[in-house]
């Protein structure tokens, strides 16, 4: 099965070491390789948003990043400040501590989220940090997201122990509603590995190797 890689990537930068420079790099790149967007940190949005005026690669944005333990006002004013700047796509870091707590609150944070986002013609994606649940949480997670309104379902942040694999995405598709797409991030670096997770079910994939994974593509 011949996948094209660049019409799923998110080409991403979120170390916390990266300079202009490496944003301007990250946009070129997206440009060249016509990926789908490119993720960035919030702090450098305003400036990616006029790079990529009159282009259609979405710009996308972390929320409550890396632990999502902020308060749900702060995310919010997070998303507010995010689209003012230009953001097309917003991914919220959901609050593990809160669902292993056993409150509905992470609910009541993703809907809040969820019609902000809507309300501005944008998308709402939620890292669930899928090493930190076991399968049963996983698939509760799952129907959480389908009934808050959230558009994607995201599998990491990067920043944990492991990143996606394809038992993930399997069980997110699994149990997400039809209208619910599938964020794989972390630790992806090969052209074998996105097939992967593309054919059981992934529509996004949130990579920093997406140049290297274009390379490895086309010398197939």
């Amino acid at each position: 099965m011949i996948v094209e890689p660049n019409r799923y990537i998110e080409h991403t930068n979120l170390n916390t070491d990266l300079i202009d420079r490496d944003i301007d790099r990250l946009v070129a790149e997206a440009k060249s390789h016509q990926f789908q967007g490119v993720c960035i940190p919030p702090f450098w949005v305003k400036k990616a948003s006029r790079e990529l005026k009159d282009t259609e690669i979405q710009l996308v944005t972390v929320i409550g990043f890396p632990l999502g333990y902020q308060r749900t006002e702060s995310k919010i004013k997070e998303i507010e400040l995010a689209i003012e700047d230009g953001a097309d796509e917003l991914d919220l870091v959901m609050n593990v501590s809160a669902f292993k707590s056993g409150m509905n609150w992470p609910k009541i944070e993703m809907a809040k989220a969820a019609k902000l986002a809507h309300e501005n013609n944008k998308l709402l994606k939620l890292i669930v940090e899928t090493a930190l649940l076991s399968t049963e949480e996983l698939a509760k997670v799952c129907k959480i997201v389908s009934d808050a309104g959230v558009d994607f379902i995201k599998t990491s942040t990067g920043f944990s122990s492991r990143g996606a694999n394809t038992r993930d995405v399997e069980i997110m598709k699994e149990n997400v509603s039809a209208n619910v797409g599938i964020k794989a991030s972390g630790g992806i670096k090969s052209y074998e590995q996105l097939k992967e997770l593309v054919v059981v079910g992934a529509e996004r994939i949130g990579t920093s190797s997406g140049v290297a994974i274009m390379k490895e593509f086309r010398n197939e």
